[in-house]
């Protein structure tokens, strides 16, 4: 009996330290990266129900960080092997980069506890995931990876494939919507005998029907609480109406001194309307109630003047620059970067 208790303390304490272990960036972003600066007052021209915190333009960026990883993970296996990602270095760059945007949130409204708890949450479950998967990939799949050889097996490149596919999903659509099952039958049907593409359905179909259950348990989450909104508003200038009109899937609600009001969806989309409004020589006057946004630049420079954080990105060549400034300068800043430097606008 004492030898069983032995143990069971030894796994007791175990779990404390790994509890604590991912808790700690939770502590160090409480206690090092206190929001700093108080807001400015800001009359919004958009109707309430159609204005959104400003501090969220830089807070939707962590769950960003996510896609972009799964993007870099693509790449890299791709045409390179599952251990070859830097799973450490992307857990480290999303909590690194959430401090400075905490630190940033204090003249834009602060970092809210709701916002906290879903941000916490996502970071913990993010890194949680990556060690589990840095820990697998790095004994038992790189050794089968060492015995198949240098040339990828059919599971490999599906498996990129895949993992490709899921990360474009990624910036339109809720993760929990992407069809988990599918790629873990997909996986069953492409399969040999061999002994990668053995072990790549086994672990990998794993992975898919522990995350399509999960899907489902955080889908009808949201349902009983409600997704969120996939439109914004935001006021124009510089651009008629009808070439507003004209644009896929915007809507011109009204034309006002100010500006004119439109409605548009949200996410990746929103970053392409904003390039062709910026191309078209178009102006935001308000969006979403705001009158400061974020953007993400990708360029070859480790550095760039008036990034909140830049850090490499993996797989994919350059650096990724968070850059924080007015609504008004928007478009101007969009027409000044070299073409594809724009990566994503953070539209609360």
């Amino acid at each position: 009996m004492s030898w069983l208790l032995r143990w069971l303390g030894r796994i007791l304490l175990a779990l404390a330290l790994v509890i604590a272990g991912l808790l700690s960036p939770l502590a160090y972003i409480e206690t090092m990266c206190r929001p700093q600066g108080t807001p400015a007052a800001h009359a919004s021209l958009l109707p309430p129900d159609w204005q959104r915190p400003e501090a969220r333009t830089l807070l939707t960026y962590p769950e960003w960080h996510i896609v972009h990883a799964y993007d870099d993970y693509a790449e890299v296996i791709r045409t390179g092997e599952p251990h070859q990602f830097g799973f450490l270095s992307s857990i480290g760059g999303f909590w690194s980069s959430l401090c400075a945007l905490s630190r940033a949130s204090g003249e834009h409204g602060g970092f809210d506890w709701t916002t906290k708890q879903t941000i916490y949450t996502i970071g913990v479950s993010f890194t949680t995931e990556l060690l589990l998967k840095a820990a697998y990939e790095e004994t038992l799949g790189r050794a089968t990876a060492w015995a198949r050889g240098p040339d990828h097996a059919p599971l490999d490149d599906l498996s990129a494939r895949q993992a490709s596919d899921y990360a474009t999903f990624l910036q339109q659509v809720p993760w929990y919507k992407w069809d988990f099952t599918r790629d873990a039958a997909a996986l069953d049907a492409a399969a040999t005998n061999a002994l990668r593409d053995r072990e790549r359905r086994w672990a990998l179909g794993i992975e898919y029907r522990v995350k399509a259950a999960y899907a489902q348990v955080i889908e009808a989450a949201v349902a009983s609480v409600g997704a969120d909104q996939l439109r914004l508003r935001a006021v124009v200038t510089g651009i008629t109406p009808a070439t507003l009109a004209a644009l896929p899937d915007v809507q011109v609600i009204a034309e006002r001194p100010e500006g004119i009001e439109i409605e548009a969806p949200r996410y990746r989309v929103f970053t392409r309307l904003a390039e062709t409004i910026a191309a078209e020589g178009g102006s935001f006057v308000d969006i979403a109630g705001n009158d400061d946004i974020m953007f993400t630049v990708i360029t070859d420079a480790p550095s760039m003047d008036g990034a909140i954080h830049s850090f490499a990105r993996q797989g994919n060549p350059g650096y990724r620059h968070l850059v924080l400034l007015p609504v008004a300068g928007l478009t101007a800043a969009l027409r000044a970067l070299p073409p594809g430097a724009l990566e994503h606008i953070h539209d609360y």
